[in-house]
């Protein structure tokens, strides 16, 4: 019985997928290929643009050591938190600071034909701080050593908004490639048609050598002085082009 049922069900299938055929179709058709009648170049070009950063980020950190585990933990902590009470009264928002690492390690003492002697431990805890006012960053690093830090890696620049620059590179790495393109063309005796593809290969921002400078002041505490520099961001674009 139920094998007479599915021979009855089948020819139903078959005749539901036969009146449809247009919406079968639509689903399977794969898109157009753009065919060449001429000659094929593909050019890779990059566009790049400058900016100065608006965005300064350190890695600033408490490293402690103790007979034990507890205290190397306890005096970390304690060190940590004036650290960050530090940061705060300097302007630096909740937001831009963030835990990065928090470590805590055995250390030894390594003699020749003896066995490791465990002198205790190493605690450190490590946040990332972000500065939004470049030109306060020096100032900033001075109160993070002054609250307690004893670890301070960085700065990195960047630009807190990079897509209307990205896009400036874009243009210019398609400006690039039309260019060349065109030279190639008056070369070979042909000239450009149209463009078939482009395909953006990536985009890159690149990172500025930090650079911490001492400023000093007759009978004060020398101020750590951050320059920002410029920053490159570029765009690299594989265009196709077809020549006649």
């Amino acid at each position: 019985m139920i094998h007479r049922l599915f021979q009855v069900r089948q020819p139903f299938i078959g005749a539901l997928a036969l009146a449809v055929p247009g919406v079968a179709l639509a689903q399977v058709a794969p898109d157009p290929v753009a065919t060449l009648t001429g000659t094929r170049l593909d050019i890779v070009a990059n566009g790049e643009v400058t900016r100065v950063p608006d965005i300064a980020t350190v890695s600033a950190g408490v490293v402690t050591q103790a007979p034990t585990a507890a205290a190397a933990m306890s005096e970390n902590a304690t060190r940590m938190a004036a650290t960050i009470a530090g940061l705060r009264r300097a302007g630096v928002a909740d937001r831009d600071i963030q835990t990065a690492s928090i470590n805590l390690s055995p250390q030894y003492r390594y003699g020749e034909n003896v066995p490791p002697v465990l002198t205790g431990y190493q605690a450190s805890n490590q946040v990332s701080v972000r500065f939004r006012d470049v030109k306060r960053a020096g100032a900033i690093l001075d109160t993070l050593v002054q609250a307690g830090a004893n670890q301070i890696n960085g700065p990195a620049f960047s630009v807190d908004k990079p897509a209307a620059a990205l896009d400036e590179a874009r243009t210019a790495a398609i400006a690039s490639a039309r260019a060349r393109a065109a030279l190639y063309a008056r070369a070979t005796g042909l000239a450009v048609r149209r463009i078939v593809a482009i395909v953006e290969e990536g985009e890159q921002a690149s990172q500025p050598r930090p650079m911490l400078m001492a400023m000093s002041r007759a009978k004060e505490m020398a101020d750590t002085a951050v320059q920002a520099g410029e920053q490159s961001l570029s765009v690299t674009v594989r265009v196709t082009f077809e020549l006649q």
